[in-house]
């Protein structure tokens, strides 16, 4: 059992940090060619941080553990709002402008209950990955259309070769620890929770979620004592969207895979829930106080007991 709980913990080492070089390389050459910093955040930092989901709801779904992938989507879109921006929220008051109240939360929540409709016959299939992935295409096309620059065209410094090197370098180092994160956390998840009794849901709900989104995580806590709000608020909202459309799509495309009814009790209603409790916050206050960042992570452990219990 230490063994496996070595390995574990080593497999979501490795998709920290391979996250966050991923998120760095991409980014930093971005910004490089005059991507506006809204769009690095919204799409290419999102999917970076969802590339830990990616990689293990992929891995998951191969080796025939439908439950893990699932409950990994699902376990870590509740993270990222109650516990992530939770924590943000503690760290410093959370401003949230008035253009991620109107479009990005109300899709989050149309995304979401959309992928609980899908899911309904108790799996995602082909049709319902391409669905999916059609949705997250036409919210790409919105936030490259609404992100225009049209006063800054010019790159911030002049792309080099050594700069750009760099930066397929740290990617690709990235998606390689990735890829063997992946496979440690979810080999070692089955036998965990073959070994305790522990179904793999709750397996993927709770250890296989937090670990895929301690980058997000990281990311959020660190914008938010920098006092800066819009990258902590739109990398939860933009990953919980990659979640759903990229991750769920891409595995039901590839893999099509069996979900349990009874996620349909409580997990998939309390990821909607947590969303509307998002936006009637952020409409009334236009941003979550400590107290309020309180009262998410409570709301997270509320969770994981109920989701433990059942």
């Amino acid at each position: 059992m230490l063994t496996q709980t070595i390995i574990l913990i080593t497999g979501l080492v490795l998709l920290y940090f391979g996250s966050s070089m991923l998120v760095e390389g991409a980014a930093s050459t971005a910004i490089m060619f005059a991507v506006r910093p809204v769009i690095v955040g919204l799409t290419i930092v999102s999917f970076a941080t969802s590339a830990p989901e990616l990689l293990v709801s992929l891995v998951a779904a191969f080796k025939g553990s439908g439950g893990i992938s699932i409950g990994n989507i699902l376990g870590s879109n509740v993270i990222n709002i109650a516990l992530v921006l939770g924590i943000s929220a503690v760290i410093r008051p959370v401003v949230i402008k008035k253009q991620i109240i109107r479009i990005e939360i109300p899709y989050m929540i149309f995304i979401s209950v959309i992928f609980w409709l899908l899911s309904m016959d108790s799996s995602i299939g082909r049709t319902d990955g391409f669905i999916l992935l059609s949705l997250l295409l036409v919210f790409l096309i919105y936030s490259v259309t609404a992100a225009k620059d049209k006063t800054n065209n010019a790159p911030n410094e002049k792309p080099s070769f050594f700069n750009i090197s760099k930066n397929t370098f740290l990617m690709i180092i990235g998606i390689v620890m990735l890829s063997y994160g992946a496979n440690f956390v979810v080999k070692e998840a089955i036998i965990m929770a073959q070994k305790i009794g522990l179904s793999q849901t709750f397996i993927g709900i709770s250890v296989v979620a937090f670990g895929t989104s301690l980058p997000e995580l990281a990311t959020s806590a660190v914008a938010a004592a920098r006092g800066e709000s819009d990258i902590s608020v739109g990398n939860v909202v933009g990953s919980n969207l990659f979640n759903i459309c990229l991750v769920m799509g891409t595995v039901g495309i590839f893999n099509p895979m069996k979900i349990d009814g009874n996620l349909h009790y409580f997990q998939f209603p309390f990821m909607i829930f947590i969303c509307f409790v998002l936006w009637f916050i952020a409409f009334l206050n236009h941003g979550m106080g400590k107290r309020t960042g309180f009262v998410f992570i409570a709301l997270f452990i509320f969770y994981i007991i109920v989701s433990y219990i059942k």
